[in-house]
């Protein structure tokens, strides 16, 4: 439906409005339109995050050929065949990809470091069966970032080489953290033998444990946050190839797996908008990353995508995933040594490797959310910086 425009009518004191308007954005720099130019980004999180921590804490659980192949063209520390969507937050401010807090190789972090790491949750778990969660979990890498502040300030005070590749004091004020971390907290419950009434009570007391480490990180004078809630677990070959007897919904995902996950997402909203109300100087944005990853398997073909609940790097069923060798994995067919490769054609598949999103998924979620049409306050991420 258009609307007319104000200059088709002729009301006395439309000149006014605009002057009050004009007058009251410039008094106000919460409603003014200047985008935020974040000088660094500091994130945490798991494995849809991870930049190259687990591939340098743990090389042989990194990721191998053929990851990293459509964008990196080699295995980047990224569980996807190219770029993630931390990375097109990056990008979208001019800012380098993120590296790996954990990556000491000529690691430039003078725009901000990365935290995150696959297979960490936000409490600590143990490792169920051939599961294997990260120690990395958010209280560690809060305590990673903890020190990580004044130890650089330390190598920029030196001067040298080593100093640039710091980031400076102001930056830390200034920066936009980000968070995409949950999932594994609640994959750790579905195959721990816990029942999903079980998974739903634990729920609270992980989102608490999430909120006390942003209010850390807040004492450490971070001021804008960038926090995604968690995606449709139960779209995820991971799920649908352990639990088969799960009720499916219309578009083939576990539709008891995803309430769980709504469930954790219902909750961190509340957390969040708590958080806000008593810290009125953050500014924190709630990012539904739910919503429109579960486009992408309820209409796939709206953004070009075909087979939305199938693999494309990986090996065994309908899916094309398999608990016992996963993707760069080495498994012998008819006698021979074979490497689990991947399809044709990644730019037109949902999910990479039956848990991570293909580098094209990653894009379009990065495109929905980026606009601000999924997040609260309803503000694009280059508005992330302003107050509501």
């Amino acid at each position: 439906m258009e609307f007319p425009t104000l200059t088709k009518f002729h009301f006395p004191f439309v000149s006014s409005l605009v002057l009050l308007s004009i007058v009251t954005i410039t008094l106000n720099p919460v409603m003014a339109t200047k985008r935020c130019d974040f000088p660094a980004i500091f994130n945490f999180g798991a494995s849809n995050a991870d930049t190259g921590g687990l591939a340098a804490a743990f090389p042989l659980f990194g990721p191998k050929t053929p990851n990293g192949e459509t964008f990196f063209h080699k295995p980047a520390g990224r569980f996807a065949d190219g770029r993630l969507i931390i990375d097109f937050i990056a990008q979208s401010f001019g800012l380098h990809y993120p590296n790996s807090y954990l990556d000491s190789l000529g690691t430039n972090f003078s725009s901000g470091a990365n935290f995150a790491t696959a297979g960490s949750t936000i409490r600590p778990q143990p490792s169920i069966g051939q599961r294997m969660f990260s120690p990395f979990y958010l209280g560690i890498q809060y305590s990673q970032f903890e020190r990580f502040k004044p130890t650089s300030q330390f190598i920029r005070n030196q001067g040298g080489l080593f100093a640039t590749l710091m980031p400076k004091q102001e930056y830390f004020s200034k920066a936009l953290y980000t968070f995409d971390i949950g999932q594994n907290d609640l994959t750790a419950g579905f195959f721990g033998n816990m029942t999903l009434q079980q998974v739903n009570a634990s729920i609270p007391d992980i989102i608490k444990t999430f909120t006390s480490n942003i209010k850390n990180i807040y004492n450490k004078g971070a001021r804008s946050f960038w926090i995604h809630n968690t995606g449709p677990i139960g779209c995820l070959p991971l799920i649908l190839a352990n639990f088969v007897s799960a009720e499916r919904d219309r578009y083939g995902c576990a539709k008891a797996y995803n309430e769980v996950a709504q469930s954790f997402n219902q909750n961190l909203k509340q957390a969040i908008t708590q958080f806000r109300k008593e810290n009125p100087l953050v500014a924190i944005t709630y990012v539904d990353i739910y919503t429109p990853k579960y486009s992408l398997f309820s209409n796939p073909k709206k953004y070009g995508f075909e087979l939305p609940l199938v693999a494309c790097c990986g090996y065994g069923g309908p899916y094309n995933f398999s608990n016992s060798v996963g993707c760069g994995g080495t498994i012998k067919i008819n006698g021979t040594d074979t490497v689990v490769g991947s399809c044709d054609k990644p730019s037109v598949r949902v999910i990479w490797d039956g848990t991570h999103y293909t580098e094209a998924a990653n894009k379009v979620v990065f495109d929905q959310i980026s606009s601000g049409a999924f997040t609260d306050p309803p503000i694009p991420l280059k508005m992330a910086c302003k107050r509501k």
